[in-house]
């Protein structure tokens, strides 16, 4: 029986060692530190914690979900990341354990019994004889030593005396505290990252929010409050209190409640002249349920308040609940609705609005200040066809604020905007973003009018231009004014009458019907006639000269067509302005510039994907603050390891473990024979001349010929 376990012991025990070696060794650990390199430049470069639509725009479908099952949008709380950090813990505290004792009796001892014969076999030795007696000499030799700030140990042997001298036992000190750091500073990482949460989530049975309203209140989803780490997002609104927090995970999110309320009492925002934020800070009232002790401060970004081990910083900013007033129009004509809302609420639009389809109106956001560029090139100039589907999307070179080489002396503040989604029957949801207040662009004041499909994609612009009151309820009315068949016969009569030659009555059913069909084919009648899908303006009239005029006329006829469009427009808008009780625009340059405005967003509106245009009539804001609050009681643990790692790197580069030995021997004609030998852990130069100093002391005179 002994002799069949015996070999499986011994297999065993060596598994075990051999582990244990690997484990301890530095290339096993360098390995390590090499795929933590390898995982925060992957952290780095790819953006974490981003919703999931964006990696897929960015990726594509097949490497977003590769990427995410590796859990690289989440890698500093990854299961691999948090396992290699324990395997580096565990190597590091091996590689401590298997050569501190070693470290220490080195310290301890003074290898005073090294042979006289061997210190001839080291690289810095010198030899050479003094006319003092052994005992005058050996104190001359300590005496030399300690004041240089050499420990010196005396061994007294029969034939003589040896010195053994130990200096700079610091470098070894400083191996074992970097090495020390190195743990420290994981440990602190795996406190203070996702493990306790993630701990507490195994022990507790508890699951994250991935979608749905949330219940704070909800325990599936709550963590303890006497939870040790976490850190988590708060927002909080002017004049409220909020006491849980939000703490986004890979999988969801999990709300950890906290000892005490924070109520905002007022956001506070400065602005450069450029209009960019300067400073924002928050003034809170921290409330104690336990207590009931208040304690009242300011948080401001790098400034953060602390209460009860749990740190408040100053995050972010976002809207908490403005209060909008809205004027709702139908693009296709009618009159205005007064809508009213809050952000964050939502409601179904009138049937008149939606056009009788079902619609929800969501308010977003509001955005009191909007800082772009609008020194940018002029679009026309630079190749730009705003006519295209997607609604000018070149209009990124006016709004520069995401260009991070944009000219800073062209930032301008372009005023209000408001952010709202519409939502169709099934679900599907359209982002658009508006201004209040219009902006210059190539000469023209515009209106700018956002959408996307999706939250990735970048906002594309529709530009309406501003009337001679600064507002869009002139393009508005020509726009009602477009879609009634009889304002369009009426302006066609009157663009006839006054586009007819003089003395060539004959012309005008011919010129009425080419103006009657031109202005039709630019509204998308003639399609709606056809039962085609096709939309109008400058698009429809492309369409029809394709597929009805011959190649080499097409041009001809395009400028010919445009020119009537043109002229029957600018019969179109005065005759609504005329109906609305305003005066006939003359033909100036300001008319000319906003015509020309006018018919490309026209064109554009038949792709603009929503039938109404929400303008912002006024607003009272209301400000909330995103607080980032953190529990970190690893953060002490890791500055200790910075210091200790600082401390260890800087004494293993810069101080040298150097020792000495000097024998001492009575000499056959009197005297005393000198034989020293020198070691340091590095040889370099410095330790070069070091010796030869020490030579020259000790001997009392140059170097020998038996010397090196």
């Amino acid at each position: 029986m002994n002799t069949a376990t015996a070999p499986r012991s011994t297999s065993a025990a060596r598994f075990w060692r051999e582990a244990s070696e690997l484990l301890s060794s530095m290339r096993f650990a360098i390995a390590l530190l090499t795929v933590i390199c390898i995982a925060s430049v992957i952290g780095t470069v790819v953006q974490q914690q981003q919703p999931s639509p964006n990696y897929v725009n960015q990726f594509g479908p097949f490497w977003a979900q590769l990427f995410g099952m590796l859990g690289l949008y989440a890698v500093y709380g990854s299961w691999w990341f948090l396992l290699i950090l324990a395997f580096l813990v565990t190597s590091t505290s091996l590689c401590i354990a298997r050569n501190v004792p070693k470290i220490l009796a080195d310290l301890r001892t003074f290898k005073e019994s090294v042979r006289e014969q061997s210190l001839l076999a080291f690289h810095h030795k010198a030899e050479g004889q003094t006319a003092e007696s052994p005992e005058q000499a050996q104190s001359r030799v300590g005496t030399l030593l300690t004041s240089q700030g050499w420990r010196v140990k005396v061994q007294t042997r029969g034939n003589g005396v040896m010195l053994a001298a130990k200096k700079g036992a610091a470098n070894k000190i400083g191996y074992i505290a970097a090495h020390s750091a190195i743990v420290l500073i994981c440990l602190g990482g795996l406190f203070d990252g996702d493990l306790v949460v993630r701990v507490q989530m195994w022990a507790q049975g508890l699951t994250p929010i991935v979608s749905g309203p949330i219940n704070p209140q909800d325990p599936t989803h709550r963590l303890s409050e006497r939870n040790p780490a976490f850190r988590g997002n708060l927002a909080v609104a002017e004049g409220t209190r909020a006491n849980v927090a939000m703490i986004a995970l890979p999988s969801g999110t999990l709300l950890q409640p906290l000892p005490f309320d924070v109520e905002l009492k007022q956001f506070k925002v400065d602005y450069y002249n450029t209009g960019m934020p300067k400073l924002f800070a928050s003034d809170v009232v921290i409330h104690d349920r336990e207590t009931g002790h208040t304690l009242a401060g300011t948080v401001q970004v790098n400034h953060p308040l602390i209460y009860k081990g749990v740190a408040i910083y100053q995050s972010s900013f976002e809207d908490g609940g403005s209060k909008l007033a809205l004027r709702a129009t139908p693009l296709g004509g009618g009159g205005g609705v007064e809508l009213h809302g809050t952000v964050g609420s939502s409601q179904m639009l009138p049937e008149a609005l939606s056009g009788g389809q079902p619609m929800m109106l969501e308010l977003t956001d509001l955005r009191v200040i909007n800082v772009e560029n609008l020194g940018a090139p002029d679009a026309a100039a630079s190749g730009v066809d705003v006519r295209k589907v997607d609604l000018a999307s070149q209009l990124g070179e006016h709004l520069g604020s995401g260009d991070k080489a944009a000219d800073r002396k062209n930032l301008r503040n372009v005023g209000p905007s408001m952010t709202f989604k519409l939502r169709d029957a099934a679900g599907q949801a359209r982002e658009f973003q508006n201004y209040m207040r219009p902006v210059e662009l190539d000469g023209a004041r515009v209106f700018l009018a956002g959408m996307r499909e999706n939250p990735a994609d970048p906002m594309r612009y529709l530009r309406i231009p501003a009337d001679e009151n600064d507002s869009v309820a002139g393009w508005l009315r020509l726009r009602a004014a477009l879609n009634d068949p009889a304002m369009r016969a009426e302006a066609v009569k009157r663009y006839v009458a006054l586009a007819l030659p003089a003395g060539r009555p004959d012309l005008a059913p011919q010129l009425t019907a080419s103006a009657s069909h031109a202005l039709g084919l630019f509204a998308g009648a003639e399609h709606a006639k056809q039962g085609s899908p096709a939309p109008g303006g400058l698009q429809g009239i492309s369409d029809f000269i394709e597929a009805s005029v011959p190649p080499a006329e097409r041009e001809r006829a395009s400028e010919v067509l445009i020119r009537i469009v043109n002229g029957t427009l600018f019969e179109l808008l005065n005759l609504s302005r005329e109906q609305a009780g305003q005066p006939r625009l003359p033909t100036d340059d300001a008319t000319r510039r906003f015509m020309a405005t006018a018919v490309l967003s026209l064109s554009d509106s038949f792709f603009y994907p929503s039938p109404v245009w929400l303008e912002l009539d006024s607003f009272e804001q209301v400000q909330a603050s995103i607080f980032q609050v953190a529990k970190a009681p690893g953060q002490k643990v890791v500055y200790l390891g910075c210091l200790l790692l600082t401390l260890g790197v800087f004494a293993m580069l810069y101080i040298r473990e150097r020792r000495l030995w000097v024998w001492l021997q009575p000499a056959e004609n009197g005297g005393t024979t000198i034989r020293t030998a020198f070691s340091s852990n590095r040889q370099t130069l410095d330790a070069d001349r070091e010796f030869e100093r020490l030579q020259a002391a000790l001997l009392l005179a140059p170097a020998t010929e038996e010397s090196a």
